[in-house]
């Protein structure tokens, strides 16, 4: 009879994993990548740290999370199944009373400096004055999402002042101005469930986020999101098996520790979840006691930078700014008209201000719409927002419709071109609507706009420009406008400034029908005419995987459809609002899809890096992105090469045409897959990354 092998993962791991849909996929994951030893390169890692992070459960069962430090070499292994720590904890530290033969730790090893990170879990062999043996029973790597970048620097440990240890059961408000300000914590968690399987015992991970993410409830309880991780859930899953954590805390600056133990919840349903940017769930923590140790530690950490994924992350101030915009979205609220700017000769730009304490919330794309009272009669309209969600105002841009012999000119268009005067109020409700624009998303975008259709496009770029800022990543976007003439454009200047700061990832081109004389072409516009099937094609990604957005008049939408769809790009790739009743006619999408492998175990050998792919997380180059990494990239579509990288296991499915000449081992990330391995259960790819 075969021996059953044991799941790395226990049942409150298993549990979360099986709620979320992830349950098979992480089996077939773990059982790669959670060993029962050390790797090579982790106990050289190990090795050159200054610091581990340590959990434990005292004698009453409650989790606390420690610090163990001393020169680089202060950790080392005689083979992979052994470690020894020559440390002690700081004085007050619980760690003190629990570093007995049998008991169980968790392991965390991070530099701040390169955002590095490894977890083990073992059980102490030997115990002495001078430090510990341990026994590996599981060790893994970690993706190094939200870890801000700190150096670290030593002081004399002989010019510190005495430690000061002060015990809490509640929180100081030293302790709430620490909390409240922190970027970065540890929790220890600990399951005991008498199986004396590897996947039971302590635990501590790394938690970061802007300052401001940890919500102080009140003087016993916090708030904590949960984000996007590595689908492990050995915290969430000690969590539901033992619903207790230790928390530490590191004053960066001065050296204290503040550690804490207690009970928590998981707030599966939380409505404060969905106003939190980047939170998945969140967690509550109540302290039952904890202790201030002050003065413990001789290291010093200089924040430098935040993580990129921590960039892309809210704080409790914001979740309570979009709460708040929420509960008022239904409502009628004055809004301040702050300036006019004249765009063109039919276009202009109205600011409006937010009531007192509401930052505008929204979506790139979405309108405003707005109500007031023309000649005794009230008017409606909507109009998109031309501001981006980052921008302090609100800017509506409105078409003056000037009307004719057979159509009156627009009431509400006239009286806001006409009458409406600066420090004027108007009545308005929350932006709405589907046709928005995502920057996050990875693949190029191609923006098609006529006449007023412009609006939601320029809210898109300054969007997409703010967010490069922001999170240092930016999607490749073409722009192309149509307008009758240089008078008649909006946004020229405007549209010209984002793409020069953009690097060349934003691209704009004009089609003007009835251009100026003194205009140059190829400079002031790039096309005569109206936005042709031909034009279009030579402005086109080369890509096959991309979005375009189209905003216009319907008959100039049916047109473009059409075009792109001629062009062969396909129709869930095409998003579209008019201005009027739109009416696009829509056909099947006859896209062929390429081969490629459901789920695949993917290495990235240089960072050490090994985590599970499958087809939702995209091509090579976002997967990398999403786990931390930074690979080179320019065009993002097959055609700088920058993205080349050696494949050194398995092949790949290219999702596009590439024009970059490759060796026999090089792909580009940019356009890649895992291919299915059809001679293994399990599909591998190893990058030289």
């Amino acid at each position: 009879m075969s021996k059953v092998i044991e799941s790395p993962f226990h049942r409150g791991e298993q549990k979360i994993q099986q709620r979320l849909g992830v349950r098979d996929k992480m089996e077939r994951f773990g059982r790669q990548v959670i060993r029962d030893f050390m790797p090579d390169q982790h106990r050289d890692f190990y090795a050159q740290l200054p610091f581990v992070f340590v959990a434990h459960a005292d004698q009453q069962g409650w989790p606390w999370a420690s610090i163990l430090f001393n020169q680089p070499g202060f950790i080392t292994s005689t083979d992979n199944k052994h470690l020894q720590i020559n440390a002690t904890p700081v004085t007050g530290d619980p760690l003190n009373e629990s570093l007995i033969t049998g008991n169980r730790l968790g392991l965390l090893g991070i530099e701040l400096e390169s955002r590095r990170r490894n977890r083990l879990s073992t059980s102490i062999s030997h115990a002495s004055d001078k430090g510990v043996e341990l026994t590996v029973n599981q060790a893994f790597g970690n993706c190094p999402q939200y870890i801000q970048h700190r150096e670290l620097h030593s002081i004399d440990p002989l010019s510190m002042a005495p430690v000061v240890c002060k015990d809490l059961t509640e929180f100081d408000q030293q302790a709430i101005d620490l909390i409240s300000n922190s970027d970065t914590f540890f929790v220890a968690s600990y399951i005991a469930n008498g199986s004396h399987t590897a996947s039971e015992g302590a635990d501590v991970s790394h938690r970061g986020g802007k300052p401001g993410f940890i919500r102080v409830d009140d003087a016993q309880s916090l708030t904590i999101p949960d984000y996007l991780g590595n689908f492990h859930f050995n915290t969430l899953g000690n969590f539901l098996e033992n619903s207790k954590a230790g928390l530490l805390f590191i004053d960066f600056t001065h050296g204290h520790l503040l550690t804490l133990t207690g009970t928590v919840e998981i707030l599966w349903y939380s409505p404060d979840t969905q106003f939190f940017t980047g939170a998945e769930r969140l967690w509550r923590f109540h302290i039952d006691h904890g202790r201030w140790l002050k003065n413990v530690l001789p290291l010093r950490w200089n924040l430098q930078d935040y993580s990129p994924n921590t960039e892309l992350t809210g704080s409790w101030k914001e979740a309570d700014a979009a709460k708040k915009a929420k509960s008022l979205s239904n409502t009628w609220q004055p809004y301040q008209l702050i300036k006019i700017v004249e765009e063109s000769s039919v276009i202009k730009s109205f600011y409006l201000q937010a009531p007192a304490d509401q930052k505008p919330h929204f979506k790139a794309g979405q309108f405003l719409t707005l109500k007031t009272e023309i000649e005794g009669k009230e008017h409606i309209r909507t109009y998109t927002v031309s501001s981006a969600p980052g921008d302090a105002l609100f800017r509506i841009s409105i078409k003056h419709e000037q009307g004719n012999n057979d159509t009156p000119s627009g009431v509400f268009s006239s009286f806001m071109h006409q009458q409406i005067r600066v420090d004027s109020v108007i009545n308005a409700k929350a932006p709405t609507g589907s046709f928005t624009f995502d920057a996050s998303r990875k693949r190029p975008a191609v923006l098609i706009a006529a006449g007023i259709g412009i609006t939601p496009m320029i809210a898109m770029t300054r969007h997409a420009l703010q967010e490069a800022i922001r999170t240092r990543s930016i999607q490749a976007i073409t722009l192309i406008c149509s307008a009758r003439n240089n008078t008649q454009r909006a946004f020229y200047a405007e549209l010209n400034e984002i793409a020069d700061n953009s690097a060349g990832y934003i691209r704009i081109f004009w089609a003007l029908s009835q251009p100026e004389p003194h205009l140059q072409a190829g400079i002031d516009y790039q096309h005569i005419g109206r936005i042709s099937k031909q034009w279009l094609q030579t402005l086109l990604p080369a890509a096959e995987d991309y979005d375009v957005y189209l905003c216009g008049p319907n008959s100039f939408m049916q047109s473009q459809y059409n075009s792109l769809r001629a062009l062969g790009v396909s129709d869930s790739h095409i998003f579209a609002e008019a201005f009027g009743p739109a009416s696009l006619v829509r056909d099947k999408n006859l896209t062929p899809q390429l081969p490629a492998a459901n789920e695949a175990i993917v290495t990235f050998t240089d960072s050490q890096l090994e985590q599970a792919w499958s087809k939702a997380d995209g091509n090579l180059l976002e997967f990398a992105e999403a786990h931390g990494l930074t690979p080179e990239y320019g065009c993002r579509s097959g055609q700088c090469g920058a993205c080349k990288a050696k494949l050194l296991q398995g092949t790949v499915s290219y999702i596009q045409e590439i024009d970059i000449p490759l060796n026999h081992n090089e792909i580009l990330l940019c356009c890649t897959v895992p291919a299915d391995d059809m001679e293994n259960k399990i599909t591998r790819l190893e990058i030289k990354l």
